[in-house]
């Protein structure tokens, strides 16, 4: 008989379902707390191993990260996100990163730095002290304008169509239903007919821009221009299929994870007035008023640590699993082939044997003498191994000078009433939204910003 690591009773013939119950990272946090590095429990039919240790995850995602494939969630989503890098696997996702990784090489990124402060700037022009707005509809409204912006050239007002499209996607990707066959697209259900018809129109969408890129047949300086021009080692070019597979991959990355990094940076400082005043003294000694430049991230040392530590807090991919291919060992365990393999960001993230006081709030653990000591998984908020995110630089600039133009001119409050309930889908939402009050500085202190080319010099909100 398969000796398993030992893991919660199972109910009956279902065995255990917290994908399907209210407070699934409630349940998986006690289940590690209780079973420690790893566990076992059997969702329905499959039979899932949860890792929960560094070594574990390593081992995994970078020692034998060949014996395993992307795990049903992700290869049921393939009818809507095609084969892109989230998707693809084996020599196909080999080729798709050559070709994709030029396009995100450091000078191509910084090159979209003035587009991420252009159009907050646009943002904070709408804003005014003391209304009340839902920060996470207005974070995922910004990233989509910045990443349409960098993938395609398209101003804002295109933008529209895709913004209802891609909320929609994600908005019924959660619970149980990631878990349904690719055949659940089929169901005649409201749900599921309004899902079918925004993938239609993103797909619409998508090809009418790849269509005309290819008509104009030049580089707009634009992600998807790289992606046409790249040329593999046989020298072929992705297909209209392979662009629109990688394009809807890269809005997912660079418009749904970086929205949510900075909701839940907005949702910690309100919390947090010692660290906002830490980060509003920095931006204020580095920027004196004007907007950031790329040359300045070296010097945003403490934005960034806030933004590392609101990723390991709330990480907007809050775990990443995989399907075994083959029969392997593991802590003197049999893992079986088609079993699933799950490791969890929240859990390792808050887990108190790598973080000091896991649950507060400090971006100061993030200081290389502290941070340097960390093992390697303890903290992984892009993944790793081979298949480690290629839009991370982009990702950690963009919240970076999103940070910092937004922090210089608002703080942000959080309504007491208003419910913070999280979603663990395919990434980590607010179901109810966050709902803040503006706060201006300017009105409260009398700073304002200077000309942008200067030269440099269920939780309650507050739990």
């Amino acid at each position: 008989m398969l000796r398993r690591p030992p893991g919660p009773k199972p109910r009956f013939l279902i065995g255990n379902m917290p994908l399907a119950g209210p407070d699934p990272l409630s349940i998986f946090s006690a289940w590690a707390t209780e079973f420690g590095d790893m566990f076992y429990y059997r969702a329905a039919w499959l039979h899932v191993y949860f890792l929960n240790h560094p070594d574990l995850i390593e081992e995994v995602l970078v020692r034998n990260y060949k014996n395993f494939l992307k795990d049903r969630v992700i290869r049921n989503s393939r009818w809507f996100f095609g084969q892109g890098l989230l998707t693809n696997e084996g020599d196909s996702w080999l080729r798709q990163r050559r070709l994709s990784q030029p396009a995100f090489h450091r000078e191509r990124v910084s090159s979209y730095a003035r587009i991420m402060t252009d159009y907050a700037e646009q943002t904070l022009a709408t804003w005014q002290d003391g209304e009340t707005r839902d920060i996470h509809q207005e974070m995922m409204r910004l990233t989509l304008q910045i990443v349409v912006r960098a993938l395609f050239s398209l101003e804002s007002e295109e933008t529209a169509q895709i913004s209802l499209a891609m909320n929609l996607i994600m908005g019924n990707t959660t619970g149980i239903r990631m878990l349904f066959p690719p055949i659940a697209r089929y169901l005649p259900t409201p749900k599921m007919i309004g899902f079918r018809r925004a993938v239609a129109q993103l797909d619409k969408t998508v090809y009418g821009i790849i269509a005309q890129h290819r008509a104009r047949g030049t580089d707009s300086g634009d992600l998807l221009s790289m992606l046409m021009g790249a040329r593999d080692e046989d020298g072929t070019r992705m297909s209209d299929k392979q662009l629109r597979d990688e394009v809807l991959t890269f809005l997912l990355a660079g418009h749904e994870t970086t929205a949510l990094t900075l909701t839940w940076t907005w949702h910690l400082l309100a919390q947090h007035p010692d660290v906002e005043q830490k980060l509003h003294d920095e931006l204020d000694r580095v920027l004196s008023g004007r907007l950031p430049q790329f040359s300045d991230l070296p010097a945003l040392t403490y934005t960034e640590r806030v933004i590392k530590e609101s990723m390991r807090l709330y990480p907007p991919a809050w775990s990443l699993a995989r399907t075994v291919v083959s029969d392997f060992e593991l802590r003197g365990y049999r893992i079986p082939a088609g079993a699933n393999v799950v490791m969890s960001q929240w859990i390792m993230h808050r887990n108190p044997t790598y973080f000091t006081d896991p649950q507060k709030f400090d971006p100061d653990r993030w200081l290389p003498e502290r941070s340097q000591k960390l093992p390697r998984f303890a903290y992984f908020p892009f993944g790793g191994g081979p298949r480690q995110c290629i839009g991370a630089s982009f990702a950690m600039m963009e919240a970076t000078l999103l940070l910092a133009t937004i922090a210089q001119r608002f703080r942000l409050r959080c309504l007491p009433e208003h419910p913070v309930i999280l979603i663990p889908s395919f990434t980590l939402r607010p179901k109810y939204g966050l709902r803040m009050t503006l706060q201006s500085r300017a009105a409260a202190t009398g700073f304002a910003p200077v000309d942008r080319d200067a030269q440099p010099r269920n939780l309650a909100c507050g739990d």
